[in-house]
């Protein structure tokens, strides 16, 4: 599929340069370390003289990308499941939007469960702040990412966001792909998961009609993740004590790179993907004051997300330490509550702050696993 050029430094690659990129990515050292750690070095070897028989996209994610994920998964999981897919039509382009867990894992994960199912894999929203090596670029990009460019003042910002509307709007209307967005710039730290209003301005910065035309063409589904144990908990609390002490606290590009690694190759139990009904965006929503449109369909999309999460102990466990009564005692048992508190323990140690509040911390990972109560609660009212 060729693209209009329009697009060229944003857009995912084609079937054209998977003979450039595909080489090159196999041969960075850190990608063979990687692979030979998922899976081992008689299956990395067939992975690698498998390679030049990748002609396309599609060979590239069924072959490889599809297999390291299955490795993965054994690995690092309890086992992956999705659900819903039943509401969704093969023949038809999803705006898959998703709460946001993990960097790398929520869109890879999914896509995964896609394919199992029959369908065609997502093209993927990624931000160019994670780009930091070349090889990553070359990597997402080949799995069908598309690069979201978080750079430049405001007048290139405006520029950039209508860029990204045409792209989306291009893949999901004529080339007739599905695409995985977040709901916000960012992972949500404390699990607090809330769409950002500015995510619904930037897809209607694109299109013709209204309001509710132009959101409507875009077939938005939302999806909820839910993940029983976060390996990044613990560097989520670091950053937020982090901040607390330091108002001109900054991620550096190393830090994004820590956590994808500890989120790729940590342990995380179970993990669920919820697949909702396609939003429904009623004419009513023309009647709304334009400057509040964007948050209404914002709280839509929260609302479905925040129903359809497949809860674990471990979040009524957390929900309960940090209310100090006992709501849900009924959702886990007393080695579930014990389970989770070693685990909290653990994950404690590997804070390594010279000032380190457990206290503070122990806090903030409680309320990471206990928010997706709380907003579950509310949304089923």
């Amino acid at each position: 599929m060729k693209y209009p050029a329009e697009f060229n430094d944003i857009r995912c690659f084609d079937d054209s340069e998977v003979a450039v990129y595909l080489p090159k990515l196999l041969a960075e050292p850190t990608v063979q370390q990687v692979l030979g750690m998922l899976l081992g070095p008689e299956l990395m070897q067939k992975m690698q003289q498998a390679a030049p028989t990748m002609q396309t996209v599609y060979d590239f994610q069924s072959t490889f990308i599809i297999g390291l994920l299955k490795a993965l998964m054994a690995k690092t999981t309890a086992g992956v499941q999705l659900f819903g897919a039943e509401k969704l039509d093969k023949s038809a382009a999803y705006l898959f939007m998703t709460n946001h867990r993990d960097i790398v894992l929520d869109s890879a994960f999914l896509n995964a469960m896609l394919f199992a199912n029959g369908f065609q894999t997502t093209q993927i929203g990624i931000g160019n702040n994670l780009l930091i090596k070349p090889w990553i670029e070359w990597a997402v990009r080949l799995n069908k990412s598309f690069v979201v460019r978080r750079d430049g003042g405001v007048r290139e910002q405006l520029l950039i966001s209508k860029q990204m509307s045409a792209y989306m709007r291009y893949v999901l209307t004529q080339v007739k792909e599905s695409i995985w967005i977040a709901q916000r710039e960012g992972r949500a730290k404390d699990s607090n998961d809330v769409t950002a209003p500015a995510i619904i301005k930037m897809l209607n910065m694109s299109g013709e009609g209204t309001f509710v035309e132009k959101l409507r063409a875009l077939n938005i589904t939302p999806v909820a993740i839910n993940y029983e144990y976060d390996p990044c908990d613990y560097l989520k609390a670091k950053e937020y004590q982090q901040k607390r002490d330091d108002a001109n606290y900054k991620k550096q590009p190393a830090d994004d790179l820590l956590n994808m690694q500890t989120g790729i190759m940590g342990y995380k139990g179970r993990i669920s993907f919820v697949v909702s009904e396609v939003l429904q965006v009623p004419d009513e929503w023309n009647d709304v004051p334009r400057a509040m449109q964007a948050d209404v369909a914002a709280a839509a999309i929260d609302k479905l997300i925040h129903a359809n999460y497949l809860l674990y102990p471990n979040n009524y466990v957390a929900a309960d330490l940090l209310s100090g009564n006992q709501e849900f005692a009924d959702k886990y048992s007393e080695e579930d509550k014990q389970t989770f508190l070693a685990y909290i323990e653990k994950q404690l140690q590997k804070i390594d702050l010279p000032n380190r509040d457990d206290a503070f911390l122990r806090n903030k990972m409680y309320q990471m696993y206990a928010n997706p109560v709380s907003n579950q609660q509310k949304a089923l009212q």
